[in-house]
């Protein structure tokens, strides 16, 4: 274990101090390019259009934005009215009276950019052309570069599915409502969010029998297995039931009977699942979960393709043909912070 902690922080060590000087270049070329960009017309200035803004797609605008030159600017395209923190939602499914700060106005994005480069634009993008994106309302976006930050689809308790703050504040509180009801719930998934959700509702409601069901042998099966053996043991404590290897025939979400591979059957008084490159087109990319990348599926490593991204746009702007390629830094980028009840922080282990 001390060699174990004396190999990580020696590869955070080696890590971070050329990072900060590169930190430091990016502040100080920002504080320049805040002065020195101009906003133009409509008709002399070519979009930079982001479709999606979750994790991804707010980092990949922050950057875009302290780095266009003149003559260029960003389009996001987002469909919800607030950002959705959705790290916390697992959290506001089960914990009264927090859901609303998970839900952050779009406005911060242009917090400290120079006039004129970003447009939010509240719509949906529903067809794509080689040079135009075609939204919902009907109106159509001419761009010169395009990325694709949708993220994935899933639903409670990870994301909600009404895209107005007001009604995915409500549709947490159901689900703070139907937990509170239940005495006895079923979790299926052993990803983070299941781990997360299970130990909440144990800890915030520790007289419930809650039950997590995995399909693999072990939970978060992307990461080691000293991770799965320091949940199985705080689950232990806690007093949660973990199934593995079982893949129950599901009812319809909510109440019902499940069906275990063995036959048996299960009834739970709630039921929440969770287990759900093209060379023609240059100036398009996906960034975040939506791209297939080989590497982590994690906010963390969506901000080092943001990176390899803006390089890219900036370099086929300038007529460059230096491009990057995004290789993931797993040690780093598939870390993750997990947290086993309200009050009860895991250590951080790594891929």
């Amino acid at each position: 274990m001390a060699l174990h902690k004396l190999r990580l922080s020696a590869q955070i060590f080696s890590f971070l101090v050329p990072y900060a000087f590169t930190f430091l270049g990016q502040r100080i070329s920002a504080f320049i390019h805040k002065f020195q960009y101009r906003s133009l017309p409509a008709s002399q200035t070519k979009k930079v259009v982001v479709i999606g803004g979750s994790f991804a797609g707010i980092q990949l605008i922050k950057r875009l934005s302290e780095s266009l030159p003149t003559g260029y600017c960003i389009v996001l395209i987002e469909k919800n009215s607030h950002f959705n923190y959705v790290f916390a939602f697992p959290r506001f499914n089960v914990v009264k009276g927090y859901e609303k700060l998970g839900f952050i106005p779009y406005i911060g994005i242009t917090k400290g950019a120079p006039r004129g480069i970003v447009e939010h634009l509240r719509d949906e993008a529903v067809k794509l052309t080689n040079r135009h994106v075609v939204l919902k309302s009907g109106e159509k976006i001419e761009f010169a570069y395009l990325v694709i930050a949708t993220g994935t689809s899933s639903s409670l308790a990870s994301k909600v599915a009404s895209p107005n703050h007001i009604e995915g504040q409500a549709e947490l509180r159901s689900m703070q409502d139907r937990i509170a009801d239940a005495q006895r719930i079923a979790v299926i998934g052993g990803g983070a969010v299941g781990v997360e959700l299970a130990s909440d509702i144990k800890d915030v409601h520790p007289g419930k029998d809650v039950v997590l069901i995995h399909s693999r042998a072990h939970l978060l099966p992307g990461f080691g297995k000293r991770l799965h053996d320091h949940v199985i043991g705080v689950f232990e404590e806690m007093g949660i039931s973990v199934l593995l290897n079982e893949r129950p025939r599901l009812p319809i979400q909510g109440r019902g009977m499940l069906e275990l591979l063995n036959g048996k059957l299960e009834n739970f008084d709630l039921v929440q699942t969770l287990q759900i490159a093209d060379e023609e087109h240059p100036n398009v990319f996906a960034i975040g979960d939506v791209a297939e990348t080989g590497g982590p599926k994690m906010a963390r490593a969506s901000f080092f393709q943001t990176e390899v991204i803006l390089h890219n746009i900036l370099s086929l702007i300038a007529e460059k043909r230096n491009l990057k390629r995004y290789k993931p830094i797993l040690w780093i980028e598939g870390s993750i912070k997990l947290t086993l009840g309200t009050g009860l922080p895991c250590p951080k282990f790594e891929i």
